[in-house]
């Protein structure tokens, strides 16, 4: 296993505690075009072509790549439907390189749902609505995969289910924006966009009261890349050495983890608050195939 950098745990710090800046940052970089929000316009270059790693809709003026879910939903709901192995690949590769760091740090949308939850006002533990997780499963597997794929229109069409009747990200990104500058847009929105607006409007509600609800329960990116959490070459790790087992890095994860029993839960977004509360200096980010921690506990003895 490859640690980061000689000094591991200030790095790991460090990294947690730039996180806004890196969200800020990957945001900005899936949205780079701008000037598209004052013309009314998608960009539609080459760029297009390429996903970017989280939630972020094509049809955002801005959008510098196509969102990994769309594009798949696109090549499943096709006429010509073929398996689509860049597509595929391109999720399996950074599944496996950072899991849901993804989520943690270059999601649009795990962004903007950080932000809403700082709006001051009560909040709600989600620990007794961990069921609720699997219904992003159910999501992915349903929406993203096979309904676009089995329920068809006569010319053998699917709809991409997830993007046009759930997801909030492409009212928030899309359809808001565009209709802002462009009349045309703002009289042809119908009943489908006051739907898919009551959906973002309630994430947003929620978002205040409850942390990244939309991650948690329904996002099927963050499915997938909670899948492969297990298999992630980017991970926290625990030094069994010196961990004193004070309960901290439990009490200040949002996502309802105790990271020093299940370091590579499927919830977990390696947010790093973890690694910044913790007064030994026991966690750690690492990159490597998976060790049960006892492997940090030898190198700290060498």
């Amino acid at each position: 296993m490859w640690e980061l950098g000689k000094n591991k745990n200030n790095l790991s710090k460090i990294t947690g505690r730039m996180r806004g800046w890196i969200q800020v940052g990957a945001t900005l970089l899936s949205n780079i075009h701008l000037s598209n929000f004052f013309k009314g316009g998608i960009y539609q270059g080459s760029g297009k072509a390429v996903c970017v790693p989280g939630l972020n809709c094509y049809s955002c003026p801005a959008a510098s790549g196509a969102c990994p879910i769309g594009a798949f939903q696109a090549v499943a709901g096709s006429s010509k439907f073929g398996f689509s192995y860049y597509i595929t690949g391109f999720l399996i590769l950074v599944g496996v390189l950072l899991g849901r760091f993804v989520c943690g740090f270059l999601c649009p949308f795990g962004w903007v749902q950080d932000l809403l939850h700082k709006i001051p006002g009560r909040k709600i533990s989600t620990k007794k609505l961990k069921p609720l997780t699997y219904v992003k499963y159910a999501v992915l597997i349903g929406t993203v995969i096979l309904l676009p794929a089995l329920v068809t229109n006569d010319v053998g069409m699917g709809d991409p289910y997830f993007c046009k009747y759930i997801c909030p990200q492409g009212v928030l990104e899309g359809a808001l924006p565009l209709a802002a500058v462009d009349a045309g847009i703002r009289g042809a929105l119908g009943i489908l966009f006051t739907r898919k607006l009551m959906v973002l409007v309630t994430v947003g509600v929620l978002s205040v009261i409850f942390y990244r609800p939309f991650c948690k329960w329904v996002c099927p990116l963050g499915a997938f890349y909670g899948l492969m959490n297990k298999v992630s070459l980017l991970g926290v790790e625990v030094d069994r050495g010196k961990c004193v087992s004070c309960g901290r890095c439990a009490d200040v994860c949002k996502m309802d983890v105790d990271i020093t029993r299940a370091p590579n839960h499927g919830e977990c977004i390696r947010c790093g608050k973890c690694v910044t509360v913790c007064p030994v200096d026991a966690l750690a980010y690492v990159c490597g195939f998976g060790s049960d921690g006892k492997e940090m506990k030898k190198e700290t003895e060498r």
